[in-house]
């Protein structure tokens, strides 16, 4: 993958009100092309940071339920900041698109200029990447092979209500701000969730370091990520003091209320956010 492409990107923020930036990268984070308005260093941070977040996403497909083909079926990742949103899709074998926007973008138009994009880009991008997205991740294999054995997670019976009452949504757990597992909902083998613990942990890295892709304004602060297979979802979100939330849910669940009662429950979880020591949730 040489040529650059940057051209043919100008199509998003040329035809989408509040679209900020596009850029196209590789599945080892190399920047293939960009629109203006981006220093070398911000697209080099961007690449990695999407590259990453992709990686990461498809290591945390079993979170999101059984599958047919393990992390094949990811289709997008979207991240919310106060200050505007960061959308990631795959273009092709080996490439990805991510495009920023402000607070109030269309999201549909948004998401159909990157999909026609992404056709109209076509035999360009058929270059395999250096590595493999697992091996960018880190995570990906032990991910994919961990058992169900092993000691409960620690249940919060809180998250127990918010999933039962949620038709479609499977289970959740919660990490403190240093990125520790604090409990999970009922049937959360513990292996299994200090494992999804970890990816969420380094999905939750990524998403904060692409503060600056999605806008730059004063207070701006990140509010959730949301990742996007054919076989479901996982959601996180901030539940303040630095801790926060990662849930799933089938394709058919009502998302919208899932995110809205996860945002609900999160105050009365701030005890077992708390770093070890200084609260009475240690797991």
């Amino acid at each position: 993958m040489t040529a650059d492409l940057s051209w043919m990107l100008t199509d998003i923020v040329n035809n989408v009100p509040k679209a900020r930036h596009a850029v196209l990268l590789s599945a080892d984070g190399l920047p293939r092309g960009a629109t203006d308005g981006l220093t070398k260093k911000e697209l080099g941070t961007i690449a990695v940071s999407m590259a990453g977040m992709q990686s990461l996403s498809q290591a945390a497909s079993r979170f999101a339920g059984p599958s047919a083909i393990d992390g094949q079926e990811w289709s997008q990742t979207v991240i919310e900041f106060t200050h505007g949103w960061i959308f990631l899709i795959g273009a092709g074998q080996g490439a990805y698109l991510a495009a920023a926007a402000g607070p109030d973008v269309d999201m549909q138009q948004i998401s159909f200029r990157m999909h026609r994009l992404v056709a109209r880009l076509g035999g360009n991008l058929t270059s395999l990447p250096r590595v493999s997205a697992e091996d960018a991740g880190g995570t990906g294999g032990a991910t994919a092979q961990i058992e169900a054995t092993g000691r409960p997670a620690v249940v919060l019976t809180e998250l127990d209500k918010v999933i039962a009452s949620v038709k479609g949504a499977r289970h959740a757990v919660l990490l403190g701000a240093e990125g520790l597992l604090r409990g999970a909902t009922t049937g959360m083998n513990r292996d299994l969730a200090d494992t999804m613990a970890a990816a969420m942990k380094g999905l939750h890295v990524y998403s904060r370091s692409a503060s600056d892709f999605a806008g730059v304004e004063g207070n701006s602060e990140w509010r959730q990520t949301v990742i996007e297979f054919q076989h479901g979802w996982i959601f996180l979100t901030a539940a303040g003091d630095g801790a926060f939330l990662a849930a799933a849910a089938e394709p058919s669940s009502n998302i919208e209320e899932l995110t809205t009662l996860l945002h609900d429950v999160a105050p009365r979880l701030g005890a077992y956010g708390t770093p070890r020591g200084k609260g009475s949730g240690d797991a």
